[in-house]
């Protein structure tokens, strides 16, 4: 969807100083709310009954989801705001419940960001709800992801499994095999820069979102959390799998180093110099409207793995949560429900730009299986992404100071891309940055 493009662009530049806001703030503000939950027969009452909510979020669909809510619900208004974009939002949600008060009564929140705020208990459980009943309409990943320390704390939006976008036309102009595994995926991309210097099978100048999804797709297990107690272990089995292979490539400069989301990104997408993107199935919508110039060059195939068997991990997505500082959780929980649980909704989601859902009647209906958008050739590149989100690896964690993390993946693991060295030595300096900075914050961290 459009918001992952604009989220993939900001996770990267986030600032320091916002991100170390928002994680001083997670253990110090702990502030519940006033607990006026209910239970499952209240959503309906609540609804019928009225009331206004607030509903902060950056998604593009938004207004046009509230406008077919309230005319279902008359008695209901709700306010949409958008209090920026990823990390903006998430320093103000948390100023908010540090002070106690300020938070609306639903927000949008990245996969990533859920743990930070769970932990402060600035979540409410849904189960109280009976929410936990909806399990089988999600797919495995984002469902996962919503449930943070035996709780679920929000339902999932959209989602990102991962596939391999590539340059059909590039590929066939070289007479290069769609790779299926890892090891055909180096020597695609030696193939490649072999016949034409100036192209390259990626390009990745350093993305933590990326390094993560990888080493969650290699069954790496580099972040363990339990409550406050954290385990960092950026060398542990499956990151150094991924690194294993990512090193061929870093360090014989197979590697593009245009950055992402940048002009010169969209215009080596388009004119082949960048042949593959390895990321989340948002990604169709992204190339149909910033590089218009490629339509029917590009096609879509399984992400390879490491022995030809079907695994898959998940790159970007949101989630809504109830705030615990909402006057009215049955009402805001109904609204919720709604947005990210009807038909209707989710149609508007999914026609607003491109959006993957994470739904699984929207995945598995024939008219979303069967579209074959003619930037694709035709194909139909649903089919595949549907595929992939079924084989998504379960038990993935988030660093409960996620949103830090990535902001300074650049002073450590950027550094190894810029010098052409390994991963693992840039992978263990962040890993001492992160272990000192959690403890820092109140956390008990160990290296693993």
């Amino acid at each position: 969807m459009n918001h992952s493009k604009r989220s993939s662009a900001l996770r990267r530049i986030a600032s320091v100083a916002a991100a170390g806001a928002v994680v001083a703030a997670a253990l110090v503000g702990c502030s519940s709310g006033s607990g006026n939950g209910g239970n499952a027969s209240d959503v309906a009452s609540a609804l019928q009954k009225g009331g206004t909510i607030t509903y902060w979020t950056w998604t593009p669909a938004a207004k046009a989801q509230v406008k077919a809510f309230e005319k279902a619900y008359p008695k209901v208004k709700v306010n949409v705001v958008n209090a920026g974009t990823n990390t903006t939002e998430y320093t103000k949600l948390q100023n908010a419940v540090k002070a106690g008060k300020g938070a609306p009564d639903v927000a949008q929140l990245e996969y990533y960001a859920l743990p930070q705020f769970a932990l402060s208990d600035s979540l409410v459980d849904l189960k109280q709800f009976g929410f936990d009943k909806l399990k089988s309409d999600y797919s495995v990943g984002p469902w996962n992801s919503v449930n943070v320390q035996g709780k679920l704390v929000g339902l999932p939006q959209d989602s990102g499994p991962m596939a391999m976008f590539y340059n059909k036309t590039v590929f066939d102009k070289y007479g290069i095999a769609v790779p299926k595994t890892w090891d055909e995926y180096v020597a695609a991309a030696k193939q490649l820069h072999a016949a034409d210097p100036n192209a390259y099978i990626t390009a990745d100048s350093g993305d933590p979102g990326f390094m993560t999804s990888m080493a969650w797709q290699a069954g790496g297990h580099p972040f363990k959390v339990d409550g406050t107690n954290v385990t960092i272990n950026l060398q542990d089995q499956g990151t150094k799998k991924f690194t294993a292979v990512w090193n061929e490539l870093v360090e014989n400069n197979l590697l593009s180093q245009v950055p992402g989301w940048t002009d010169d990104w969209y215009k080596a997408l388009g004119n082949g110099d960048v042949a593959t993107l390895i990321t989340g199935a948002w990604m169709p919508g992204v190339l149909e409207s910033s590089v218009p110039q490629a339509s029917g060059d590009w096609a879509v195939a399984p992400i390879p793995t490491y022995d030809g068997k079907a695994v898959n991990a998940e790159n970007g997505g949101s989630s809504e949560v109830v705030m615990k500082q909402s006057k009215n959780q049955a009402l805001a929980a109904g609204f919720l429900k709604w947005l990210n649980d009807s038909k209707d909704s989710v149609k508007i989601f999914i026609n607003s730009g491109g959006g993957f859902p994470s739904t699984t009647a929207d995945q598995n209906s024939s008219a979303f299986l069967n579209q074959a958008p003619e930037y694709f050739g035709g194909q139909k590149i649903n089919q595949v992404l549907v595929d992939g989100a079924k084989n998504v690896v379960p038990g993935w964690q988030y660093l409960p100071y996620e949103v830090y993390a990535n902001s300074i993946f650049s002073d450590s693991v950027g550094q190894s891309y810029s010098d052409a060295k390994s991963l693992d030595d840039g992978l263990q300096q962040w890993q001492q940055s992160l272990v000192k900075y959690g403890n820092e914050q109140g956390f008990k961290v160990k290296a693993g």
